[in-house]
């Protein structure tokens, strides 16, 4: 029995292991482009392992930019105290995060500010973003 016991606790280990290192930050985006996106949300989707938040950005010429941005797991952000109305379609806000590598419009978001200047934290934890250990 406890050898069964045993088997079991390693797997399920193991797997958490490989589910929550399923890619670091610096896989995908670039600690030295940080971004501060100001925009309306379009959409947001609480999907695992990362939910996204899309929004809506004017560039310097005026052009409207369509960004998506990387936040933590719903878990994570259900336990941050956000919910599914949290970002209302519409609603303007700041994002600091930082840019993919590969120059998309896509970011790893870091702080949303609402416009009531709240500033919620969206990171995912562990993934080696910059300040991951300073997060709120």
């Amino acid at each position: 029995m406890r050898t069964i016991l045993a088997t079991a606790a390693t797997a399920l280990f193991v797997l958490a292991q490989s589910v929550s290192a399923h890619h670091a930050f610096s896989a995908e985006f670039d600690a030295d482009k940080p971004v501060t996106l100001r925009g309306a949300v379009t959409r947001v989707e609480w999907i695992n392992p990362h939910s996204w938040v899309h929004i809506d950005v004017r560039d310097a010429s005026g052009k409207v930019v369509s960004w998506k941005v990387e936040m933590g797991a719903p878990n994570q952000l259900l336990r941050r105290g956000w919910n599914k109305n949290s970002l209302p379609v519409g609603v303007e806000i700041i994002v600091e995060g930082y840019r993919a590598k590969n120059g998309s419009d896509i970011a790893n978001g870091g702080n949303i500010t609402m416009a009531d200047g709240r500033k919620l934290y969206v990171g995912s934890s562990g993934t080696g973003a910059p300040y991951d250990e300073k997060t709120p």
